[in-house]
């Protein structure tokens, strides 16, 4: 480079936004810099690769270059491959081929091939495929490889077989890509014996079977290779406990950081967010606690990701108190990501108009809303029976910010109306969205008939469903228990026996709670042959009798047809799994402290009933997360005012 070209180089490397890319293209243009090849290719490879958001103004540099070169569409390419519109990486290899003083090489086949495998069309992939073996690239190590990983994206395991044994001396990062092949198509025998034919084997081909055993669920296989390994990095152990974390297995999660932390091994970003995401799912509010005083010690709070996973954490954990700290106290410009998740913590816990107000704030801030934060605030709305503030709202995201609603916008406006009893309302709603309404959109509909007893609308939504997903056990069950509200026995024997004849299987609703950082599920109709779960049932025996002397408690015996998401009757509304985590809880903490539980589905009126009860008669704060909102019980009261 001459004096000239690195001065110019030096400049924009320094670009961090849009605006001064754009003050340099305007100094360089001014300065006759912009056409010399080495200046042009660098501008283009800033915008599209290295800077966030410019890929529109790199595609124009590319179009309004008289002689673009290979490189030039090779980064082009290359940028479009990684980002939301990979079509646009085909697009412009199209565009390339047309240009025959730009010849296609390896790195224009490897990056749009990558491309293909981003939109898993097997057809642009085997397009591809016939250029690479006109051009005798096919076999080049770094073209097939790619094809190996676009065939697994499309499901073609044998196929991606068919072009690794085509390469003459495949190397450890085609070995590992076959392997990832098999994984992808659920194929753990031939992912095994693929790494066991392995020549040599790295770190990296550990870490991968790692991967592809957490995401599949086979933990057991996991832990022997886990054991096995010579060596172990941060990514092996982020895997492990990440991998535990979003099977559900939230014990085991905290067991491998706990590990992790004895060995003196600073964990990462990854297995940090793992563990907090455990404690979120789980509704471990101690070990969140742990591991937010761990992040204060060793300097990780400017982390922008682990400060949005600890507001999640606390969110879900029901204390939107240190939520509100940990997101008030964040470093530097809050994302968008940021504002997302303490917007959602409030929603969940029912506090709408604060949710409402921060979402204002950040519009103050000069943060520009996404798709993704409208649906939260619209389930803010949804959640606390703001009807008028969620029409302004979903009015103000298409009229202001020009956001085409998705199907989770039209369901949140469906939940809206539905929760607040407008059904009519919402069923007009759904006759006119402008995207055919799917299962979800209907089930939502119906679930908010059941609750307020519309059986004539229920049974039209009904008919509706049985088009669009006739095998879903839930539809079923709310047809039945709103048959059963409104005393129609041969319609509900009717249903249940459709049921049978489809052999439909309803969910299994289990409960959670942390006692001594160690967290216990309970399940309904679980035998007593348990320590843990006899020592449940035989305080829920004694609470129950209190709540019926003192309390005045009488079993809502018919909700328990009339809600979507219950236990099936194995017994009586007695041992529903919350109650038994509410009361073993009861047993275990101390006096003052909160209990607090996470379950699956949502929660019944019985429960809820008791729940109030149960607080008012102890004196106790019982804290309930289920599927849709938390329940926070104090004093005889819920903190939902019974609108769930």
């Amino acid at each position: 480079m001459n004096s000239a070209e690195q001065f110019c180089v030096s400049l924009l490397n320094n670009c961090r936004t849009l605006r001064s890319l754009q003050h340099f293209h305007a100094r360089a243009a001014v300065t006759g810099l912009d056409s010399d090849p080495l200046v042009a290719g660098k501008l283009l490879l800033h915008s599209a690769v290295h800077l966030s958001g410019a890929l529109d103004y790199a595609r124009r540099l590319l179009l309004h270059n008289p002689c673009p070169d290979t490189f030039m569409y090779n980064t082009l390419i290359r940028g479009f491959s990684d980002s939301a519109s990979p079509q646009n990486s085909v697009s412009t290899f199209s565009l390339m081929l047309q240009n025959l003083d730009s010849p296609v090489d390896s790195f224009s086949l490897a990056f749009t091939l990558k491309s293909a495998a981003n939109m898993r069309c097997l057809r642009t992939g085997t397009q591809l495929h016939s250029q690479a073996l006109t051009r005798g690239l096919h076999t080049h190590l770094f073209v097939g490889t790619t094809l190996i990983s676009m065939y697994a994206e499309c499901g073609c395991v044998e196929f991606a077989q068919n072009m690794f044994d085509e390469i003459p001396e495949p190397n450890i990062v085609t070995w590992n890509a076959l392997v990832t092949a098999f994984f992808r198509c659920v194929d753990v025998k031939g992912a095994e014996r693929v790494f066991n034919l392995m020549p040599a084997k790295n770190l990296a081909s550990y870490n991968l079977m790692l991967a592809g055993y957490t995401k599949l669920g086979e933990f057991e296989f996991a832990r022997k290779v886990f054991d096995k390994m010579p060596i172990r990095d941060e990514i092996s152990w982020s895997t492990m406990i990440v991998g535990f974390a979003q099977h559900g297995c939230f014990n085991e999660a905290f067991e491998y950081f706990r590990e992790l932390h004895k060995l003196g091994i600073t964990p990462n970003e990854v297995s940090l967010t793992g563990a907090l995401s455990a404690c979120a799912q789980a509704g471990a509010l101690e070990f969140a606690k742990i591991l937010h005083g761990y992040i204060e010690k060793v300097g990780f709070v400017w982390m922008i990701p682990v400060n949005n996973a600890l507001t999640d954490t606390y969110s879900k954990c029901g204390s939107i108190d240190m939520a509100l700290l940990v997101f008030q106290r964040m470093p530097g410009e809050k994302s968008i990501v940021s504002w997302t998740s303490i917007i959602a913590g409030l929603a969940i816990q029912g506090y709408g108009e604060e949710a409402l107000s921060l979402f204002h704030e950040m519009e103050y801030s000069g943060i520009k809303p996404d798709g993704i934060l409208f649906v939260t605030i619209l389930y803010a709305c949804s959640h606390s029976g703001l009807v008028e503030k969620g029409d302004e709202i979903f009015d103000r995201m298409t009229k202001i910010y020009g956001i085409t609603p998705e199907i989770e916008h039209y369901g949140c406006m469906v939940d809206l109306y539905g929760r607040a009893g407008q059904l009519a309302k919402a069923y007009d709603f759904v006759s006119k969205m402008t995207i055919s309404p799917n299962a979800v959109i209907w089930r939502t509909l119906l679930g908010a008939c059941s609750f307020h007893g519309d059986l004539q609308l229920a049974e039209r939504v009904k008919r509706k469903l049985s088009e669009l997903d006739p095998k879903n056990s839930g539809d079923h069950v709310l047809l039945s228990n709103i048959y059963a509200f409104a005393g129609k026995w041969k319609d509900v024997a009717t249903v249940r026996r459709s049921m049978a004849e489809l052999k439909l299987v309803k969910t299994p609703g289990w409960s959670m709670i942390e006692v001594d950082k160690v967290m216990h599920t309970f399940v309904a109709g679980f035998k007593e042959d348990d320590a843990v779960i006899k020592e449940a049932y035989e305080k829920l025996k004694e609470v129950m009798l209190r709540i019926r002397v003192e309390g005045g408690y009488v079993p809502e015996v018919v909700n328990v047809l009339h809600d979507i998401e219950e236990e099936e009757k194995e017994g009586s509304v007695m041992v529903h799994s919350e109650k038994l985590a509410v009361a073993f809880g009861m047993g275990r903490l101390t006096k003052g402290k909160i209990v607090r539980v996470v379950k699956n589905l949502r929660v019944c009126k019985d429960c809820h009933n008791v729940m109030k009860l149960i607080s008012e008669v102890y004196g106790l704060e019982i804290l309930l997360r289920d599927r849709s909102r938390f329940h926070s019980f104090k004093n005889g009261s819920c903190s939902c005012k019974d609108y769930w």
